[in-house]
């Protein structure tokens, strides 16, 4: 177990086994959960190279004394804690058969490979399926196994634009904007994830595996949520509001005297509230403004009437103000600042896992609080190939002479040491 973990409440997945084929960020966040709730996580990479995320820097994590290279990069981290990782070439016959052994082992499998890509392997569902058929196999890609872009590669940022994210994001007058995070793919890695566990769910009931089909558009179109049912049930198209709502008022960033602030009114009580600790209680009762669809209507008249009694305020003031009234709303973070809040350290958002040479390495902890099954910190994100032998010689039951052929003929690798020779 490694340094910093918690272990003090049983693990729900312990026992599952899950062969993880994904690489960059939607196919890794989906497994970091079932890795966080106990499962066992093989990550598979090629070797000498590993996930394309490991380059993806700065910044990075100071190296350990015997690793080569610049260390793990800050998104590598982000998303392969409780892992183990495998450097296996599965491109060559003797990997894809291993991957073939795993699989007939494994509970679930996740890949995102492009449509086909794993089937000149004999790696893909249908072939997997003979030798293991109560496998929950899990396809993630940019447009699903079929439909008219599915031969298409898919990113996060591709998915956006074309789900419509982007049409929706940004300043009304300026241009469709991408939200800072790659929220398409942590949203399909968490659609992934519960799907998986429905899955296996079915397949611990009847025997019985399935092919799940997960991509990025279908997500993003999910997660237009209201604004798309604007357009289905009332044939509206959204546009840009800024930090504005579309059918609520205020629900929007207002600049105080010395920095800005939001203010989230979710109903009519709380507009109530908010005019009279703004000293204005007649808006509060004005017709244009009592009830929320006036408001909607009216937000040319009110906003601006609202920006000028904020305005006359310091930020503080105004956050203080919208608490003491039960008025949703708070300050506009910098990164920084929210990891510096004392609501971090209270909330426990934040897990560090000593390394072995006794360096720190943060992880930003699972979000949700379950009070018998917990999310467990066992392992920092892997070095590339720290576990080869570890995994084949448990999982697959292969001797030392077998795995030295394997090292010789290039189909594995271990970590390297600090000369970069890999044993």
């Amino acid at each position: 177990m490694e340094a910093g973990a918690t272990g003090a409440k049983p693990q729900v997945l312990a026992g599952v086994k899950v062969l993880d084929l994904s690489r960059v960020l939607a196919g890794p966040w989906c497994t970091q959960i079932l890795a966080d709730f106990g499962a066992d996580v093989i990550k598979v990479e090629m070797p000498g190279r590993g996930d394309d995320t490991r380059g993806w820097g700065p910044p990075f994590l100071d190296p350990a004394p015997d690793e080569p290279g610049p260390g793990e990069s800050a998104y590598y981290l982000s998303c392969n804690r409780n892992k183990r990782s495998l450097a296996l070439d599965l491109s060559t016959p003797e990997g894809a058969a291993i991957v073939r052994r795993l699989a007939a082992e494994a509970d679930i499998l996740v890949e995102n490979f492009k449509v086909g890509g794993l089937a000149r392997y004999g790696l893909d569902y249908q072939s997997l399926r003979a030798v293991n058929p109560r496998l929950v196999y899990c396809s993630i890609t940019g447009f699903g196994q079929d439909g008219p872009y599915a031969d298409q590669a898919g990113y996060d940022f591709v998915a956006q634009a074309m789900g419509g994210l982007m049409s929706i994001t940004g300043e009304p007058d300026g241009p469709p904007t991408k939200v800072g995070v790659a929220i398409t793919d942590i949203t399909t890695g968490i659609y992934a994830t519960v799907s998986i566990l429905v899955a296996l769910r079915h397949a611990e009931s009847t025997g019985q595996g399935q092919h799940i089909d997960c991509s990025l558009l279908d997500t993003q179109i999910s997660m237009l949520a209201n604004q798309a049912m604007s357009w289905l049930v009332g044939g509206v198209v959204p546009g840009r509001l800024g930090n504005a709502h579309p059918t609520i008022v205020p629900y929007r960033l207002f600049d105080a005297a010395d920095g800005s602030v939001v203010v989230a009114v979710g109903n009519d009580g709380q507009f109530r509230s908010l005019c009279a600790a703004l000293g204005r209680p007649d808006l509060g009762t004005d017709d244009r403004f009592a009830r929320n669809a006036a408001r909607v209507a009216n937000r040319d008249v009110l906003e601006p009437v609202l920006e000028g009694l904020i305005a006359t305020r310091s930020a503080a003031e105004v956050i203080a103000m919208l608490k003491e009234n039960g008025i949703p709303g708070g300050p506009v973070n910098r990164i920084d600042q929210i990891f510096g809040d004392p609501f971090v350290a209270a909330r426990g958002s934040v897990h560090n896992f000593v390394r072995e040479d006794g360096v720190a390495v943060p992880t930003v902890a699972y979000p949700a609080r379950l009070s018998e099954t917990p999310a467990d910190y066992r392992r920092r994100a892997p070095y590339l190939g720290e576990h080869s032998s570890e995994i084949l010689g448990e999982w697959l039951g292969i001797g030392t002479s077998e795995l030295a052929g394997l090292r010789g003929d290039g189909v594995i690798r271990d970590r390297p040491g600090p000369d970069g020779e890999v044993p």
